[in-house]
C-alpha cells in the first residue's frame, strides 16, 4: 500500500509539474521588440480582393501570421485618434477622453485635436509653432506599462500625423516623430526632448520630400498610362495630390525613418522589451477622395505590401524574427463614395450639414429664444451654447431633447443621443447603442450625438468614416512572432484585444483603462 500511494504521489506532483511548465510555456516568450503598425483606413475586405496581389510582407504576415478575420472597433466615432489610442491602451473612448480627432473645449471655447497642447513646442519644424503631445489622453498604453516596468526599453512612435505617431506610445514614449506640411520636415514636440536627435536631423537635411514634379504612376503602369496624381497637377492630367502624404510617399518616407529608427536607437538591443509604433497614412489621404473601390487603393495596398516586406527584412536582419512580436491592424475603414453606391444601386447619399444645424437652431430659437444655439460641430457632433441656457433660464436635459427631436424629423437620421440618455445609459440595447454609450466621456461630450443612415455622409464630395457600421469598424488584426500559432480566427474580437494580449505575452500589467480580453488562442 504505501508503495502504491508513493506511486499516487509521484503521479500527482510529476502531473502538477508539468501543468506548471505548460502554463509557463504557453505564453509566448517575451519579445525583444514589438512592432506595433496601423494602415490606416485599411479595411478588412483590402486583405481579401487584392489578396492575389500581395508577394512580400502583407503575404508573409498572411501565410505565418495568426489572422482575425472578424475583428471590429466597439468605438464611435470611427475615425483616427479613438482607433489609435485604442489599438495599444485597450481603451474605450468614454475611459481614454479621446472621443474624436476633434471636439470642443468648454473651458478653452474652441475645438482642440486630440494631440494639441499649447505648452509644447514644434521641434525641428516650424519655428514658434505649438507642438503636441499625449497629455489628453487619460490612461496608459501596453508602451507606459513596460516602461515603469523597466527604464531601459524604449517606446518610439513614427506617422505623418501627429495623432498617430503619439497616441499609441502613450505618455511615457521616448519620443514621437511626425511631419511637418509647412517645413517638409520630420518633427518632434518639447514634451519629449528639446532637439532633434542627429539621425532624424540628417533625415531632413537630406530633404525626404519627394521632388515637385513627382507623378504616381501605378505599378503595372504602361508607357502613355496617365498618373492616378501628380504634385504639379497643372501639367498634367491626372489629379492633384495635393500633399507628399496623399500618395504612395509618405508611406514610403515613414517606412524610410523606422528603418534608421532601428539602427539608431538600437531597437530590440536592451534589456527590457522595446516598442515601435508606425501608422502609415497614404490609404487615409487617398481613400477620402476616390473611395475604396479607386484603382489607387489597389495600387496602395500592393505597394504597403512591399513596404511591410522591406520593413520585416530589416527588422529580421537588425533584430532577428525570432525576437519580435508584429501586430497589424487598421484605425478604421471606410464608406464607398455615395455617386458609386447610386450607380449600384445601393443605398446611400449626401446629407446637408447646414440643413441639420439649422433645423436645431430655428427649433431652440423658436421655442426658448433667439440666439446662435450652437456653438461647435464635430463628426456630426453638435454642442450647445450653456449661456443661452441659463439666459432663458433652461434646463440642458430638456434642450437638448428638443434639439434631439429637431434632427429626429430630417430624412435619413438613424439616431440621435442626447448627454443626458448617454450618461444614464438609456439608450436601445444594441451594438450601435452600446458603442455610442461605451464613447460618451461627459467632460468632453457633445450635447446631441448623431448618427446617419448606413452609407449617407454629411460630406459634399469624396468620401469618410466615422459610423458604427461594418464598413467603417471591420478592420483586420494579425500577430506574428515566436510561439504565436499561425492560422485563421474566425471569432469576433475587438481592437480593444490587442493590448492586453500584447501586455501578457510583454509580461506587464494590464493597461489602466483596458477592456479588452486576452487572445489566448494564440497560443493555447
Amino acid at each position: 500500500m504505501k508503495a502504491i500511494r508513493m506511486r499516487r504521489i509521484s503521479l500527482i506532483l510529476l502531473l502538477f509539474g508539468c501543468s506548471i511548465s505548460a502554463v509557463g510555456a504557453g505564453v509566448p516568450k517575451k519579445p525583444k521588440l514589438i512592432v506595433a503598425i496601423v494602415i490606416d483606413q485599411f479595411r478588412y475586405d483590402y486583405l481579401v480582393r487584392f489578396r492575389a496581389d500581395y508577394t512580400a510582407g502583407l503575404k508573409q504576415l498572411l501565410d505565418q501570421g495568426a489572422v482575425f478575420d472578424n475583428a471590429h472597433l466597439i468605438h464611435f466615432p470611427s475615425v483616427t485618434a479613438p482607433g489609435h489610442s485604442t489599438f495599444l491602451s485597450g481603451a474605450l473612448p468614454s475611459r481614454s477622453g479621446i472621443i474624436g480627432d476633434d471636439w470642443y473645449d468648454r473651458d478653452a471655447k474652441k475645438n482642440v485635436t486630440s494631440v494639441q497642447d499649447d505648452s509644447t513646442k514644434l521641434i525641428g519644424g516650424t519655428p514658434n509653432a505649438t507642438g503636441s503631445s499625449p497629455r489628453r489622453l487619460m490612461v496608459s498604453t501596453v508602451g507606459d506599462e513596460i516602461r515603469m516596468k523597466s527604464a531601459d526599453s524604449k517606446v518610439i512612435g513614427i506617422a505623418t500625423k501627429d495623432r498617430a505617431a503619439i497616441l499609441p506610445g502613450g505618455r511615457l514614449a521616448d519620443a514621437a516623430y511626425w511631419y511637418d506640411d509647412n517645413s517638409n520636415h520630420w518633427v518632434t514636440s518639447s514634451y519629449y526632448r528639446e532637439a532633434l536627435p542627429a539621425w532624424v536631423k540628417e533625415v531632413n537635411d537630406a530633404g525626404p520630400q519627394p521632388s515637385m514634379s513627382a507623378q504616381w504612376f501605378a505599378l503595372n503602369a504602361k508607357p502613355g498610362d496617365r498618373p492616378f496624381c501628380s504634385m504639379l497637377a497643372g501639367f498634367f492630367s491626372g489629379r492633384a495630390c495635393g500633399a507628399i502624404e496623399a500618395g504612395p510617399w509618405g508611406n514610403e518616407m515613414t517606412e524610410d525613418l523606422a528603418e534608421r529608427a532601428l539602427t539608431a536607437e538600437k531597437l530590440g538591443h536592451h534589456d527590457g522589451t522595446d516598442v515601435l509604433t508606425l501608422s502609415f497614412s497614404g490609404h487615409d489621404y487617398v481613400g477620402h477622395t476616390v473611395g475604396p473601390d479607386a484603382p489607387e487603393i489597389r495600387d496602395l495596398s500592393r505597394r504597403i505590401d512591399l513596404l511591410l516586406g522591406k520593413l520585416l527584412a530589416q527588422v529580421g536582419r537588425a533584430v532577428g524574427l525570432d525576437n519580435v512580436l508584429f501586430v497589424l491592424t487598421a484605425d478604421h475603414g471606410v464608406a464607398p463614395l455615395p455617386e458609386v453606391n447610386e450607380a449600384r444601386h445601393m443605398p446611400g447619399g449626401r446629407l446637408s450639414g447646414t440643413v441639420l444645424l439649422q433645423a436645431v437652431d430655428n427649433a431652440l430659437s423658436s421655442k426658448y429664444g433667439a440666439g446662435n444655439w450652437i456653438v461647435s460641430s464635430v463628426y456630426s457632433m453638435i454642442y450647445l451654447d450653456r449661456s443661452l441656457m441659463e439666459k432663458y433660464k433652461v434646463s440642458e436635459a430638456d434642450v437638448d431633447r428638443t434639439a434631439a427631436e429637431a434632427v429626429r424629423r430630417l430624412p435619413h437620421i438613424f439616431r440621435v443621443y442626447t448627454a443626458e440618455e448617454l450618461a444614464q445609459g438609456r439608450v436601445t440595447n444594441d451594438a450601435v447603442g452600446r458603442t455610442v454609450t461605451d464613447s460618451y466621456y461627459a467632460p468632453r461630450s457633445a450635447n446631441l450625438t448623431i448618427v446617419a443612415d448606413p452609407y449617407y455622409l454629411f460630406d459634399t464630395a469624396g468620401t469618410s468614416h466615422g459610423s458604427p457600421f461594418d464598413y467603417d469598424t471591420h478592420v483586420p488584426v494579425i500577430f506574428m512572432g515566436a510561439g504565436i500559432k499561425p492560422g485563421r480566427y474566425d471569432q469576433k474580437i475587438a481592437l480593444n484585444d490587442i493590448a492586453p494580449t500584447l501586455a501578457v505575452i510583454a509580461g506587464v500589467p494590464q493597461p489602466s483603462g483596458s477592456s479588452g480580453r486576452v487572445l489566448r488562442e494564440l497560443w493555447q
